[in-house]
This record gives structure tokens, sequence and C-alpha cells, in this order.
């Protein structure tokens, strides 16, 4: 009996630990602490990240941060969240830039640094893997 009991317990920790592990690689949409917006409509979360947009609905400004093109991360964030790929957000970076209507991101090499910049930026806007989460960022939510 003891021995069935450990191997149900042992079975129950198996399933759970993907579950826990998975919800850590969930890739979360953070901003600065004294931003005053908490959630964000996929709509106006394509149009901040595609640099269109590039004030808060309360009027702050936006510094928005990402991660390399080719970081796992930003692919999951881009497809996942924004419904686009790297290289389409990229395009439109590069359209703005070289017409002189706009710029691009702010690029951070890291997700430790991306915490940072965030953390330490006003109106500043960018994602991370919720396992690097602290209380330093609020997370913002989508509608």
């Amino acid at each position: 009996m003891a021995a069935l009991k450990r191997l149900l317990l042992l079975a129950v920790l198996v399933m759970l630990a993907p579950a826990t592990s998975a919800e850590q690689r969930q890739v979360a949409l953070i901003a600065h602490t004294e931003v005053n917006t908490r959630t964000l409509t996929r709509d106006n979360m394509r149009a901040i990240f595609a640099m269109r947009q590039r004030t808060w609905p309360d009027g702050q400004a936006v510094r928005v941060f990402v991660l390399p093109n080719n970081h796992t991360v930003h692919g999951r964030f881009t497809k996942e969240r924004l419904a686009v790929y790297p290289h389409q957000l990229q395009l439109a970076w590069d359209r703005m830039v070289f017409s002189g209507t706009g710029q691009a991101p702010s690029r951070v090499s890291s997700q430790s640094e991306m915490l940072e910049r965030i953390a330490t930026t006003p109106g500043a806007l960018g994602y991370l893997e919720r396992e690097y989460l602290d209380d330093r960022v609020q997370v913002i939510s989508m509608e």
C-alpha cells in the first residue's frame, strides 16, 4: 500500500512539473512600475511595438525595448502576443528609420538587461519570460 501511494505521488509530481515549467516559460508583457496602464489590446500592443503609437493611453511617452530578432523569446513574443513574425516588425522599423518618420525600439541583449532597463526607464515597455519577473516591474495584461 505504501509503495502504491509513493507511485501515485510520483505520478502527480511528474504531471505537475511540466505545467510549472511551461508557466515560467510564458512570455509576459512588462512595464515600468509608474505606468498607469494595466491592460492593452492586441491592436494597441502591435501599434506600440511597431512604433506607430508613441504614447501610453494617458499621454505618457512609451519607451519600447526589444530583444534581438534571433532571440527565441523575441520570436515567441511576436508570434504569440502580437501575431506577427519578427521580420515583419523589423521591416516596419526599417521603413520608419530609412524614411525619417520614426525610430526603432531600443535593443537589449538579454532578459536580465531587459528587466533592468524596464525597471529604470520611466514609460518603458518590454517583455520577459515569467521566471525573470520581480517587483521592480509590473505585468501588463492583454485584452
